[in-house]
């Protein structure tokens, strides 16, 4: 019996005692919700959400696409109208040189009519033939300038401005037109007349200057 109990004691049981049990959690008697704490955020996390904020990964509306500017359409022109705009230009290069020797021998003209003696032969024919040679460039350059404005009406690039020069264009054609036809004769026999004629033709002159202006400077 002894070395039984020695035998216990030696495996650390002692005899009487109760047998152990498997530990227990006790049980909480309050009650307060738990909570847990919020795991903090990372460098890394704000990085990335900010990214996906970005514009870059928003959706494209329909209407940003219809925004989008789209390169203009170039306009071919025909050899037939390349010749004709180059007619035009070059002829328009004696416009300002008929207007000098217009204005020179119209001034003469007048002068002698105001003093009441004999026109001057040399003012005489030179005002005849510029005015022959202004009705031909004129009519030249109306034909070509009507038809070039037509040739590049899909031409969106510089359209109010070749507008602005054919409207000028047509309105000192009219101006002239009326001076060398109707006023002219009148100006052989009427003070009244000459006054006319010569402001007509100034303004004229004056018209197809400031046209001449816009398509010269407005190329460059």
């Amino acid at each position: 019996m002894l070395s039984f109990t020695a035998l216990l004691i030696a495996l650390g049981v002692t005899p009487g005692a109760a047998p152990m049990q498997p530990d227990t959690v006790p049980a909480r008697t309050d009650t307060t919700p738990m909570t847990t704490s919020a795991a903090p955020v990372s460098p890394a996390d704000t990085s990335l959400a900010s990214l996906l904020a970005s514009p870059l990964f928003r959706p494209v509306s329909l209407a940003a696409l219809d925004t989008v500017r789209h390169r203009r359409r170039a306009v071919e022109m025909s050899d037939a109208a390349v010749l004709r705009l180059r007619i035009h230009r070059y002829a328009s290069y004696t416009t300002i040189p008929l207007f000098v020797v217009q204005a020179v021998a119209g001034n003469q003209l007048y002068q002698a009519d105001q003093g009441g003696v004999e026109r001057p032969g040399w003012a005489k024919t030179t005002h005849s033939v510029g005015a022959a040679g202004l009705g031909a460039l004129f009519t030249v350059n109306t034909i070509t300038g009507v038809w070039a404005l037509w040739d590049q009406r899909a031409n969106q690039e510089g359209r109010a401005r070749r507008w602005v020069h054919s409207l000028l264009m047509l309105g000192s054609d009219a101006g002239f037109a009326w001076t060398g036809i109707k006023l002219a004769e009148d100006a052989k026999n009427s003070q009244d007349s000459r006054d006319q004629h010569r402001k007509v033709a100034y303004i004229s002159m004056g018209a197809a200057l400031t046209s001449y202006g816009i398509m010269f400077f407005g190329n460059r």
